[in-house]
């Protein structure tokens, strides 16, 4: 802030005397009151809002904890926004507890509930949980399974939800469909709308206790230390500057006019100190809540159970579940004690854990205890993209055409993050069916980062002193230069590879095919895409023919050999998100019907294989 010449001027000529008497008390009036923490609530006979709650508009970050905000709706509800963005009134906070009664201001938390993912909010449920069962049955109100959801039915059916530790022959369900499930639900929400949350941290019930407020952390430092403070004082600021102010009305006018100019040089100051505490508080706190939290082997072993339940293994070691505080199950991967596996360790939660998109998957924490190495994920009930669309017999999930688009536009949003959307271009370079996970819901995540490189996003190219990936998805120019500059269209051509596997619901390069020969779809596909004889668009209907078609031609266009040649993922969401109509067949990137990847031949004639 500048100062003007006059002001300046005025309080170079300042007496030593008048600075040394006016420094104390005023420094002392700035820095000594907390009246924007002092608490508030949204009406009188509200919850009162003190740390570690604030009142997100009306004080400044540092009045509350990370997780805490709470704000005024327009009938002066107090509410508290839960991820991902569920609303919710808070009725009752209790301080001494550590205890906050919520309810939904709609009257139907159920309709929400698949939306509201307490993992990434500081509060847990407090009391049981339950798995229930959704049913809609269209008969008259049933008593025997229990009371109906209003708010989820109308006049022609009825929503009810049921207990999965009941015994479903013991219910009457001939007129009754399944809907959905819930996991892990509080008991009696899908009846009353309203339940209790409760935090562990900070632990301020130590302070409340003792008849003492809670104070935010030292803000010098990362740990959530919390202090306990007297209650404040009832006489506020304004009243002791009336004060100072009598006092300075009598020295005289011109006593006044010289004291005034000091209070103003020195209000500047101490605000300006005053900001940047608060900002480096402020970064110290978000960083903390943001970055993964490091976790001690002992700590992985409980959260797997000792290792009880395997998901799954591969080379860079295996994949178990688990839970975090007996509530949140995660996925925790075990790194094999392999050389190398420490760089791509570095990589994957140096990368990943400054990530926050809905379509790349979460890192929650790691574990680096001497020569054992874990990463703790968020985990995901439908596992890999791969099982889906490779994988045969039962377990397979069915994917129609227009889910199969849908996974392809959110795998493509992000990646378009990673390249565009992040502080640093991040580089995949490992894109593939086995590195994209599914939620409940089926949308994408990107996982597995340990190959990803970081680069500006001014930088045209990258250098690399070795080939990152997995033959079938790598782009030319990463095995040789002759074909052009590594960049982020490396991870565009991985995209269209994974794109027409998706629409061939098989392998790329198929070698089981008469045992002799082999079949390369991109190249089969690229052949067949206009015939009127194709074999794959006869299998589907109308619709499934021009959404094949359309993921097809994108795919074509991502994996042009010439790195020039192939669209940006934004370009790519563009094509994804546009009309079939709108696209143009690409290049034809197979002008022989040699790969030159590795020098052998492909039949340019195709079996079918049929849905299951």
């Amino acid at each position: 802030m500048v100062i003007a010449n006059r002001e300046i001027f005025i309080i170079q000529i300042m007496s030593p005397f008048v600075y040394f008497f006016w420094l104390l008390p005023l420094v002392v009036l700035v820095l000594g009151n907390d009246d924007d923490c002092m608490q508030t609530s949204c009406r009188d006979d509200g919850p009162i809002i003190r740390f570690p709650f604030r009142h997100q508009t009306q004080q400044p970050q540092h009045c509350g904890y990370p997780g805490f905000d709470l704000n005024c709706d327009h009938k002066n509800n107090t509410v508290l926004v839960l991820p991902f963005s569920v609303n919710v009134v808070v009725n009752k906070i209790n301080y001494v507890t550590q205890t906050i009664l919520v309810y939904d201001h709609e009257i139907c938390l159920p309709k929400k509930l698949h939306d509201l993912n307490l993992s990434a909010s500081p509060f847990h449920v407090k009391y049981y949980l339950y798995d229930y069962t959704l049913f809609n049955c269209s008969d008259p109100p049933r008593r025997d399974l229990g009371n109906a959801i209003p708010c989820l039915g109308d006049s022609t059916y009825q929503i009810y939800a049921v207990n999965s530790q009941t015994s479903l022959d013991s219910l009457p369900l001939t007129s009754c469909t399944k809907t959905s499930e819930f996991k892990s639900v509080p008991g009696g929400i899908f009846q009353k709308s309203n339940f209790s949350l409760e935090w562990s941290e900070p632990a301020c019930s130590i302070c409340e206790d003792e008849g003492k407020r809670c104070s935010s952390f030292n803000s010098t430092t990362s740990d959530p230390h919390i202090r306990c403070l007297d209650q404040l004082p009832t006489t506020n600021h304004h009243g002791a500057g009336a004060r100072n102010i009598k006092l300075i009305e009598g020295f005289g006018s011109i006593i006044a006019a010289i004291i005034l100019a000091a209070f103003v040089y020195l209000y500047i100051r101490v605000r300006i100190y005053r900001e940047n505490q608060t900002m480096i508080g402020k970064f110290l706190r978000d960083y903390k809540a943001l970055k993964p939290s490091r976790f001690s082997y002992s700590d992985i072993k409980r959260i797997t159970r000792q290792f009880n339940e395997k998901l799954g293994e591969g080379g860079y070691g295996i994949v178990y579940k688990g839970k975090l505080n007996n509530e949140i199950d995660v996925a925790v991967k075990v790194l094999n004690n392999s050389n190398g596996n420490g760089e791509e360790f570095v990589n994957e939660v140096s990368t990943i854990g400054r990530i926050h998109h809905v379509n790349v998957v979460r890192l929650l924490g790691f574990c680096a205890d001497g020569f054992r190495r874990a990463l703790v994920y968020e985990f995901l009930p439908n596992g890999s993209l791969e099982k889906s669309i490779f994988q045969a017999g039962s377990n397979r999930i069915t994917l129609d055409w227009e889910k199969l688009k849908d996974i392809a536009l959110g795998i493509a949003k992000g990646i378009e993050y990673l390249h565009e959307g992040c502080d640093q271009q991040i580089l995949h370079f490992d894109i593939k069916p086995q590195n994209v996970l599914l939620d409940h819901n089926l949308n994408p995540k990107i996982c597995d980062f340990g190959l990803a490189k970081l680069c500006s996003k001014e930088q045209s190219a990258v250098t690399m002193t070795a080939a990152r990936g997995t033959m079938g998805y790598i782009a030319p120019e990463v095995l040789s230069r002759t074909f052009g500059r590594v960049s982020y269209k490396s991870d565009v051509y991985s995209f269209g590879m994974l794109l027409l596997e998706m629409v061939g619901g098989r392998k790329n390069e198929d070698r089981n095919v008469n045992n002799t020969s082999q079949v390369y779809f991109p190249q089969w596909i690229y052949n067949h895409i206009n015939a009127e004889d194709n074999p794959m668009w006869a299998q589907i209907d109308e619709e499934g023919n021009s959404i094949a078609r359309k993921l097809s031609i994108i795919g074509l266009w991502c994996i042009q050999w010439c790195p020039t040649d192939r669209p940006s993922m934004k370009a790519v969401v563009q094509m994804l998100e546009g009309e079939c109509d709108d696209l143009t067949m690409p290049p034809n990137p197979f002008p022989a019907t040699t790969n030159p990847i590795d020098g052998k031949h492909y039949q340019t004639q195709m079996s079918i294989i049929l849905e299951e």
